[in-house]
């Protein structure tokens, strides 16, 4: 217990899956949360989004470990709204110590193909970096930033007949691709100052983003309506290990890693959480 006591972390996308696992988790560990997430729909997705009362039910589960916690519905893709919630978070709290840029859409099978793509850069890389433009002047030495990228940005295979089918789909893996490159470029600038920028990889992470019906399409093309039952199966190729999916604690944990004194000289990492799905679609297609 306590390995970021006495520490506030600044968390994107926090209302539901892996950004509320990453507040309990780091809460549980001793730190104050500030808690960002846009709490409503965006009109371009397939899938339903984070509600006001999932983000009530984060503030309960981190006030239920005995941390602080403010929480502020903002989208990540305004800057001034961001930069807003982040003011009144230190507010409240008075420092920050942990950016976690968590926040993340997906846009495939939209009926709206570019505003999907749109929507998906918007949020996946500037709301990322919008994040951490906001929290970089509230930042000291020993302070660290965390990213969710996906190992999707290490796949990107996608034959030229594909291309404009299904932008806000393919607007993923290129807001994460981009994202890592951001990552590598700000931890090279942050080292100097003693402040630590890393990326967090996972593959299927199992959350509502993952069990949803854009997604079950997308694993399963052959059939016109598929369903959890028929697209879990599939999901289980992705890994090299035999499993589906991991869980948002999964990647709680290696966010947990980085955010902690025990990572201090550990920055510019790209750090997959994947069950091996990197090692399999690298040995499919060396």
């Amino acid at each position: 217990m306590g390995r970021v006591r006495g520490k506030v972390a600044f968390i994107t996308g926090a209302a539901r899956g892996q950004g509320r696992s990453h507040a309990v988790r780091l809460a549980e560990e001793g730190a104050d949360i500030i808690a960002v997430d846009i709490c409503k729909n965006i009109d371009s997705l397939k899938y339903s989004l984070a509600t006001p009362e999932d983000l009530k039910e984060t503030v309960r589960l981190v006030e239920a470990t005995g941390r602080r916690i403010v929480a502020v519905e903002a989208d990540v893709r305004e800057p001034t709204q961001l930069k807003a919630a982040l003011e009144r978070g230190i507010g409240g709290l008075d420092r920050l110590d942990i950016v976690v840029a968590q926040a993340g859409i997906i846009g495939q099978k939209s009926d709206h193909k570019l505003q999907a793509w749109s929507d998906v850069i918007g949020t996946n890389l500037l709301g990322v970096i919008n994040a951490i433009q906001a929290a970089l002047p509230h930042l000291n030495e020993g302070a660290s930033i965390v990213a969710t990228g996906s190992t999707a940005a290490m796949m990107v295979v996608r034959p030229m007949e594909q291309a404009g089918t299904d932008p806000g789909g393919a607007a993923y893996m290129i807001a994460k691709q981009m994202l890592s490159e951001y990552m590598h470029e700000l931890s090279t600038n942050l080292a100097p100052l003693n402040i630590r920028a890393n990326v967090v990889h996972p593959t299927n992470c199992n959350t509502p983003m993952l069990q949803s019906e854009p997604m079950y399409r997308s694993f399963r093309p052959d059939l016109e309506k598929p369903t959890r039952q028929d697209a879990e199966p599939v999901f289980a190729r992705q890994q090299a290990m035999p499993i589906p999916y991991i869980e948002p604690v999964d990647i709680a944990n290696a966010v947990l890693f980085l955010a902690s004194d025990e990572a201090r000289y550990i920055t510019g990492m790209q750090l997959r959480v994947d069950a091996g799905g990197y090692l399999k679609w690298y040995g499919y297609h060396v």
